[in-house]
């Protein structure tokens, strides 16, 4: 005995359809990529131009290049209207949709010229303000050294000039400040360093000596050249500042020059005197570009 019909009867299931593959989904995320693009170029150069016009120029030739027609850019809620293309001539060298104006372009170089002009004269009017300032406490040094000098009578073994590095008081050496192939300081030299040691004493500036010797063919007996002799007096001064006067070493230095920086050429009568001499300078606090004005401002011929 048989059930009811169907009872016994299975359903056969269909197998679910398989979904077809789309093969075109990048072509969206590539648009996509592109827009995003697009927008980040236009972004950059709204941030550095604030030309709209120019900004309209580079929105049409972004919108072509990609092929669209329009592109929805908004700018401060009005829709930036598509330009008419630039039927001027560009210049490769010249920023992004901007069109190349020669009478325009001559008009800012010689603008452009004429401020840095400006500049430079307003730095070099500065600069020789500066020489000029500094020249005059220079001066008024020197002023100060020839009174104490004169006060006792020794103005004449000294003489003083300005140059780059500062106010120079030469000392010639002769018999009266050291002996000859002698380094040993004399009553006479150290009369003049009395006499100019307090006021080098309370300067802020650093001290320079320089010691030179002259070109007579001597043999030197106690040193072997005139580079070691030169050299000696120049420390010897030195000492000599710094353990009467109490300057700090730090601002002290001496050098030796021997015969290669005459004052006056060889063949002068007075070469052998002038030449051998001892230079105590009074160092500039300038820079070296402002120091160099430093003769012409005081009046020097050098």
């Amino acid at each position: 005995m048989s059930g009811g019909h169907g009872k016994g009867k299975r359903h056969k299931k269909h197998p679910p359809h398989e979904e077809h593959e789309n093969h075109e989904r990048w072509l969206v995320s590539y648009a996509d990529m592109m827009t995003l693009l697009m927008v980040l170029f236009i972004v950059l150069f709204a941030m550095s131009q604030v030309d709209a016009d120019k900004f309209v120029k580079l929105k049409a030739g972004l919108a072509a290049g990609f092929g669209a027609e329009n592109v929805a850019l908004e700018g401060r809620g009005s829709q930036l209207q598509e330009a008419e293309p630039d039927s001027q001539p560009f210049d490769p060298g010249s920023k992004v949709g901007q069109p190349v104006d020669p009478a325009e372009a001559a008009a800012e170089d010689e603008e452009l010229k004429k401020v840095i002009a400006d500049a430079d004269r307003a730095k070099q009017s500065q600069m020789a303000q500066r020489a000029e300032t500094e020249a005059d406490k220079l001066q008024e040094i020197q002023k100060k050294l020839t009174a104490e000098l004169e006060a006792k009578g020794l103005a004449n073994n000294v003489r003083f000039t300005i140059d780059e590095r500062g106010l120079v008081v030469t000392i010639v050496t002769s018999s009266v400040i050291f002996g000859g192939d002698s380094a040993e300081l004399q009553a006479g030299g150290r009369g003049i360093l009395d006499s100019i040691g307090p006021t080098i004493a309370a300067l802020p500036n650093k001290i320079q000596v320089d010691g030179h010797t002259n070109q007579l063919p001597v043999q030197t007996r106690n040193y072997p050249s005139g580079w070691e002799l030169s050299s000696a007096r120049a420390s010897s001064v030195v000492r000599y500042l710094i353990d009467r006067f109490g300057l700090p070493a730090i601002r002290m230095s001496a050098a030796g020059y021997a015969d290669t920086r005459p004052l006056l050429d060889p063949g002068d009568p007075q070469a052998a005197t002038v030449n051998r001499r001892v230079e105590v300078v009074v160092m500039s606090s300038l820079p070296p570009n402002e120091a160099a004005l430093l003769p012409s401002a005081a009046g020097d011929p050098d």
